[in-house]
């Protein structure tokens, strides 16, 4: 299984709809709370080069938002 780990929010309905998408299909995922982790923040944007969340990183893709057909590629789940 591949490691995922979700920089999001509290208050991101797109980080929300992320980590429900995990949930449903099964995938152990690692959350990340920028707003209470201020050096992962950092983390982020160096790796996705965005502000913006949620950042999903799958082993070492960096997908930036909810790109649901992304994901499901990165995972190679369904279609």
């Amino acid at each position: 299984m591949p490691k995922v780990t979700v920089y999001s929010t509290p208050t991101c309905p797109w980080c929300y709809k992320a980590k429900e998408f995990f949930k449903e299909n099964n995938v152990p995922f690692e959350e990340v709370n920028v707003v209470a982790d201020r050096e992962a923040a950092q983390r982020m944007v160096e790796k996705s080069g965005q502000m913006g969340v949620p950042v999903i990183e799958i082993d070492d893709k960096v997908i930036v938002g909810f790109d649901k057909n992304a994901i499901k590629k990165a995972l190679k789940i369904g279609s």
